[in-house]
C-alpha cells in the first residue's frame, strides 16, 4: 500500500512540475499554463520510405515496390540486411540533439504499423494482433533521445494497416489488397496499435500527442479519388472517435490529433466534438503564404474552440520557409516541417549525398539493360544506408538559417569566412533573406495557386535552397547559372589591408553581357564588360582593376545587366 502510494506521489510530481502538454480553449499549453507554439520536424523517410526520397518514384513509389527492386537484386537476405543498417542509421540520437540545437522544440514520428504488428495477412490467427518489438524499441530510443533534449516528440500513424487512402506512395499501400476502410480486420488492428503505443506511453511528459491518421484521402461517396470533395467523411470521423475511446481507456492526458480527409484538410461532416484534449492538424504545400490560404483552419480553430497545429509542410525555397512561419507566428500556429532526411535534397535541413553507383542502379531499375551484380548492388545500397548517418549528410545551414534567424531579422550573414587577397566561389553569396542577400526572379513554387505555375526556385537544384540557380560543372564545381537582368549576389568579404584591388570573373556566356559591382552602400566600384565564351561550360576569366576595397569587413554586390551570364567565381587580387 505504501509503494502504491508513493509511486502514485511520484507520477504527480512528475506531472505537476513537467512539461505535459494539453489543449487549453484555442492554446496548446504546458502543466503551469505557458503557451507552447511546436516548432517542428517531421521525421520523414524513416520508418516509412516514399519513392521520391530515394529517388525511384518513376518505378517504384510505394515502399513495398522499393522493396521489390532491392530484392531483385540483392535477394531478401540482402533487402533485409540494407533495411536494417537503414533504420539504425536513419535516426539516432545525433540526429535528435541537432535538431534541438537547430531551434526545434519537436519532432513528428511517421510511423510504419508493420515494425508494430504484422499485416492482417499474415496473422496466423484471424483477429489476433503479433506484437514486433522493432517499432516499439525504435520509438524507445527516439522517445529517450528527445527528452534528453527536453523536445516533444509526436506520434504520427503514417501508414495505416491496409493504407488510408488512394495516394499509394504516403501510406505503402498495396492495391491488391484490403485498404483501411474496406476492412474491418485492418480497422480494429488500427485501434488496437494506438491503445498499445498510448498504454505504453501515457505517463511520458515528452510525448506531444497523438496524430492518429496521416493524410487520409479516399472517396468515400464523392467523385475525387483522394477525397477533396468528400462532404460526409462518415467513416473517418467513426474510426478516429473510436481510436480515441481506446487510448481514452488508458490515458487521459495526451493530445489527439485529428486529421481530415484529401490529404489532411477536408473536415466537412465534422461530428460533434468528442474529446476535451484535441487539437486540429492540417497540411499546406505548395501555395501563398497569407491569411487567406489558412482561413479553413482559422475557422476551425475559433468554430470548436480548439487548437489548429500545421502537421506537416515544405518542400519549397527558403523565401516560402520564412514567409509560412512568419505567418504562422502572427497566429500562434505550432509546425512540423518535412521531412528530415532525403537523397540529393537542397529543400531540407539535410542532404543524404548520392553516389555515381546508386544512379547506376537508378538508371538500371528505371531503363533496364545491363543488370548489375549483386556484389556491385549490395556494396551500393549499403554504401547509400552508411550515408545516412548523421555524421555523413550534409547540414544544409541555408535552410536552417531561413528558418530561425531570418524569420526575426532582416540582416545578413556570410555563408563563409571569405579573406581577401583570395578567390571566392560564386555560390557563397550571403546567408539572408531575398532582397537583403541577393535578388532572383524565380524564388518560389506555387503550383496548387491559383494562376500560378510549377517552377524550380534553384533550378540547379545544387548546394543552396534560395532562388539563385546552381549547378555543377563537368569538373563538379559550383556556378551560378541562369541569371536574368536586374539579378543580384551580395557577398561580404574581409581585406588585410585598405588597397586597391584587381578584379578577375571567370564567367562563361553565349552572349556578350555586362555586370555591375556595387558596395553595401549603393556606391558603384566598376562594371565589367564580358565578351561571349561560345558556350554555356566554356569558361574564361576578365580582369579589371582599381576595385577600393576598406580594411575589414566589406559587402559587395555583383549586379548582372543582361540575361544568360553564368558566375563560376571571382578572385581579388
Amino acid at each position: 500500500m505504501k509503494r502504491a502510494i508513493l509511486l502514485s506521489a511520484l507520477l504527480l510530481s512528475q506531472f505537476g512540475t513537467s512539461q505535459l502538454l494539453k489543449t487549453n480553449g484555442q492554446k496548446i499549453v504546458n502543466d503551469k499554463g505557458e503557451n507552447i507554439q511546436l516548432r517542428g520536424l517531421g521525421l520523414g523517410g524513416w520508418m516509412l520510405q516514399e519513392g521520391y526520397m530515394l529517388k525511384t518514384a518513376d518505378f517504384a513509389g510505394p515502399q513495398f515496390k522499393i522493396k521489390e527492386k532491392i530484392t531483385e537484386l540483392i535477394g531478401e537476405d540482402g533487402m533485409n540486411e540494407f533495411y536494417k543498417a537503414y533504420l539504425k542509421n536513419g535516426i539516432a540520437k545525433q540526429d535528435i540533439d541537432f535538431l534541438a540545437k537547430a531551434g526545434f522544440n519537436s519532432v513528428r514520428l511517421p510511423m510504419h504499423y508493420n515494425l508494430y504488428t504484422l499485416p492482417i495477412e499474415k496473422e496466423s490467427v484471424k483477429g489476433q494482433n503479433t506484437w514486433l518489438e522493432e517499432g516499439f524499441k525504435m520509438t524507445d530510443d527516439l522517445l529517450k533521445w528527445c527528452k534528453d533534449n527536453k523536445i516533444y516528440l509526436i506520434l504520427d500513424l503514417h501508414a495505416a494497416p491496409g493504407g488510408q487512402g488512394n495516394d499509394a506512395n504516403i501510406s505503402d499501400n498495396d492495391k491488391s489488397k484490403p485498404s483501411l476502410w474496406e476492412s474491418e480486420e485492418n480497422q480494429k488492428k488500427t485501434i488496437a496499435l494506438w491503445k498499445k503505443l498510448a498504454e505504453r506511453y501515457k505517463d511520458e511528459v515528452w510525448i506531444g500527442g497523438y496524430d492518429l491518421i496521416n493524410e487520409p484521402n479516399i472517396n468515400f461517396t464523392g467523385k475525387n479519388p483522394n477525397g477533396t470533395d468528400e462532404m460526409s467523411n462518415a467513416p473517418l470521423w467513426k474510426l478516429q472517435k473510436e481510436i480515441t475511446e481506446a487510448i481514452r481507456q488508458v490515458d487521459k492526458k495526451h493530445i489527439i490529433f485529428l486529421e481530415g480527409n484529401g490529404w489532411g484538410n477536408n473536415y466537412n461532416g465534422l461530428i460533434p466534438i468528442w474529446d476535451k484534449n484535441m487539437a486540429f492538424s492540417f497540411h499546406k504545400y505548395w501555395n501563398y503564404n497569407n491569411d487567406e490560404t489558412l482561413k479553413f483552419a482559422l475557422d476551425l480553430r475559433e468554430k470548436h474552440n480548439m487548437p489548429i497545429w500545421l502537421g506537416e509542410t515544405g518542400e519549397n525555397s527558403n523565401v516560402w520557409f520564412t514567409e509560412l512561419i512568419q505567418l504562422l507566428d502572427k497566429h500562434n500556429i505550432g509546425y512540423a516541417f518535412w521531412p528530415m532526411k532525403k537523397i540529393d535534397n537542397i529543400a531540407g535541413i539535410t542532404n543524404v549525398k548520392i553516389t555515381p553507383e546508386y544512379q547506376k542502379l537508378l538508371d538500371y531499375w528505371k531503363n533496364g539493360g545491363e543488370k548489375p551484380s549483386k556484389e556491385f548492388a549490395k556494396k551500393t545500397l549499403m554504401t547509400i544506408a552508411e550515408n545516412y548517418k548523421f555524421s555523413n549528410v550534409e547540414i544544409k545551414n541555408d535552410v536552417i538559417d531561413a528558418m530561425f534567424r531570418q524569420t526575426k531579422e532582416n540582416s545578413t550573414k556570410p555563408f563563409k569566412n571569405h579573406q581577401i587577397p583570395g578567390k571566392i566561389s560564386a555560390a557563397e553569396y550571403d546567408l539572408g533573406r531575398m532582397g537583403s542577400a541577393y535578388e532572383d526572379k524565380d524564388f518560389i513554387n506555387l503550383w496548387v495557386s491559383d494562376e500560378a505555375k510549377r517552377s524550380e526556385w534553384n533550378s540547379g537544384n545544387q548546394l543552396r535552397n534560395d532562388g539563385v540557380d546552381i549547378y555543377k560543372s563537368k569538373d563538379n564545381q559550383y556556378y551560378v547559372g541562369k541569371t536574368e537582368a536586374g539579378e543580384w549576389l551580395q557577398y561580404t568579404i574581409n581585406s588585410k589591408t585598405e588597397k586597391n584591388y584587381t578584379f578577375d570573373i571567370n564567367y562563361s556566356s553565349e552572349n556578350d553581357g555586362k555586370i555591375r559591382i556595387e558596395n553595401a552602400s549603393g556606391k558603384q566600384l566598376t562594371t565589367v564588360s564580358l565578351t561571349s565564351t561560345g558556350g554555356n561550360e566554356s569558361w574564361k576569366t576578365s580582369s579589371t582593376k582599381g576595385i577600393n576595397l576598406k580594411k575589414g569587413e566589406n559587402k559587395i554586390r555583383i549586379y548582372f545587366e543582361n540575361n544568360g551570364v553564368n558566375l563560376n567565381y571571382f578572385e581579388l587580387k
